[in-house]
């Protein structure tokens, strides 16, 4: 018999609102998500531009917002200069952090006018690893001013008359690890990117820019580098960065498939020292605002600026790292200098996608501090596309959540709550089987409900009669159905500083999804497989798809969820 859970969520009681960059993605000059990924002059598919249109067609698919560019580790020893101009004048360079050749036949034109085929915002990084303020300075004139200066007219005399417009920046990558080129302290690396973040606000006040945190959870630094840098870099920033991969490690499946619990608690700790700081602040009379955009100097009078400092969660997803270490990693010992060779592909399986469809879940629940996100990366290098040079492309596993959660986890996180059944991890102790988060978009009139359940072998069945009540006035209030329901998971309830959650209305204006101008079920898709390892190849592309699941299925208000599966329902208001 399935073990019984029970997801209640109050429509009226709104987390926050789901910023669209959420969705975003990354592309690095790494292995070939570059070269024969998005740009290949001589396929078949590929327009004046050497785009591939088959890959442009799936990214639209895959309804990403923003693009991270060029790095990642590749970035701290970048010289954007390289990739712009006449491209037989381009030189070719020496790729430390790849151990690749990098022939910048594709640059920052290039990439920016590919984001405009694309529809996609462009994210861009500055090399703080062997650069400084004034290249950064220089970039960022290239970028964004419209011309009559030295390099600004470098563009113009390059094709491109209008300037780009870039309005958010990363304060270089990863500089507390050790294997970047340039690794700085965290003191060190605070008081540069504050220096590099004041000089480009003189020459554009609006822009948003990413200060960089943590490189993992894991790291011995981790909190004392967030706090540093946040300190010496708050009056310029609007984001500080985190970064989090995941695999399965020693045959550990059920650890495995409980990976947003760390997510949780990365977003958590992390949103608390963004707070610590905004007090400290507070008190020395700067009128900061802080992750819940409440003013914490209580009124002290100051001169920097009011903000709420948001988290870029500018790389995650599963890559099998142990492999790529063990494995792939280029030493020189065969081909020294490789140009865009075969790196990080890893081949996604139906577990791998539940993970990320968990992970998805997380980054869509913390919305309140979440304020952008990049899935790294985009294709063939830890990436939801897949190509062959010269051949086909294709749709990874992980591509499927990452498509419906962009495309319709849209409008605003509403609180959610879950009831239900644990599982025990090696990793992370008991944590709950089940996993949700609701969205409601109300000007489309439509909601959803993203589940999943973690548990390796015991299907659940999951009550949805908060979704699927008797209409307005039937039910209760979901809190009644949590005391009934057993234990409550109260830690997938975010709850903001403000007594009434953050935008919600009062307490006697809320209700459950029952008694909303909620309308029914629209649609019921599921990512599950008899095989958790199945996978899509380049011999079977299609192997593993979205299942749609009849309504018949989820007659009586509740939905079977197999062991290992994600599932997204659609509901109309």
């Amino acid at each position: 018999m399935a073990e019984q859970a029970k997801v209640n969520a109050d429509l009226e009681r709104v987390v926050a609102e789901v910023n669209p960059r959420l969705y975003g993605s990354f592309v690095e000059h790494l292995g070939r998500c570059v070269y024969t990924g998005i740009y290949e002059p001589e396929h078949p598919s590929a327009g004046p531009d050497g785009f591939r249109q088959d890959v442009l067609d799936l990214v639209r698919e895959l309804g990403v917002t923003t693009v991270r560019y060029p790095g990642g580790n590749f970035v701290s020893g970048y010289r954007w200069e390289d990739g712009v101009g006449p491209k037989e004048r381009r030189p070719a360079r020496l790729d430390l952090a790849w151990h690749s050749t990098e022939t910048n036949q594709f640059g920052l034109d290039e990439f920016m006018e590919w984001t405009e085929s694309a529809g996609i915002e462009p994210m861009m990084a500055v090399n703080l690893g062997t650069r400084g303020l004034e290249e950064a300075l220089d970039l960022l004139e290239y970028t964004n001013v419209p011309g009559g200066t030295a390099v600004a007219d470098q563009r113009v005399a390059n094709g491109r008359a209008e300037p780009y417009g870039v309005g958010m920046w990363c304060l270089g990558n990863e500089m507390d690890g050790p294997w970047q080129l340039g690794h700085r302290d965290a003191e060190a690396y605070g008081e540069l990117a504050g220096r590099v973040g004041a000089g480009m606000l003189q020459i554009d006040p609006g822009l948003e820019l990413v200060v960089c945190g943590s490189s993992n959870s894991s790291m011995p630094t981790f909190g004392s580098w967030e706090k540093e840098v946040l300190r010496q870099t708050w009056d310029v920033i609007s984001h500080i960065s985190c970064h989090a991969y995941y695999e399965q490690k020693d045959g550990d499946t059920q650890s495995f498939l409980a990976s947003a619990v760390d997510m949780d608690r990365f977003i958590g700790v992390v949103a608390g020292v963004i707070d610590e700081v905004a007090a400290e602040k507070a008190a020395d009379g700067g009128g900061i605002v802080g992750t819940d955009g409440a003013d914490a100097s209580d009124g002290a009078a100051g001169e920097a600026r009011a903000r709420k400092v948001g988290i870029s969660f500018d790389e995650w997803n599963v890559w099998y790292q142990r492999h790529w270490e063990s494995e792939e990693k280029v030493t020189g010992a065969t081909d020294p200098w490789p140009v865009a060779p075969r790196l990080l592909e890893n081949s996604y399986s139906v577990a791998d996608a539940v993970v990320v469809g968990s992970l998805l879940i997380s980054l869509v629940r913390h919305a309140d501090v979440v304020t952008s996100a990049s899935l790294a990366q985009l294709v063939n290098a830890i990436a939801p596309i897949m190509t062959e040079p010269g051949g086909p492309a294709w749709r990874q596993t992980i591509f499927y959540p990452f498509a419906v959660a962009a495309g319709l986890a849209r409008g605003e996180v509403v609180e959610c709550s879950v009831a239900g059944p644990s599982i025990q991890t090696a990793e992370f102790g008991t944590v709950p089987a089940v996993d949700a988060v609701v969205t409601v978009d109300r000007e489309a009139g439509r909601g959803l409900l993203m589940a999943v359940n973690r548990s390796l072998g015991d299907e659940v069945s999951l009550g949805l009669s908060s979704i699927l009540g008797s209409g307005p006035g039937g039910g209760t209030h979901p809190d009644d159905d949590l005391l009934a329901g057993g234990a409550v998971n109260a830690s997938h309830v975010r709850v903001s500083a403000s007594p009434a959650g953050v935008g919600a209305r009062t307490s006697d204006q809320s209700h459950s999804l029952e008694q909303s101008a909620f309308s029914a079920v629209t649609r019921v898709r599921m990512l599950c497989d008899d095989d958790i390892r199945a996978a899509n190849t380049l011999e079977d592309p299609e192997r593993v798809t979205l299942r749609e699941v009849a309504a018949s299925k989820i007659a009586g208000g509740e939905l079977l969820l197999p062991p290992v599966s994600w599932a997204a329902i659609e509901f109309s208001l």
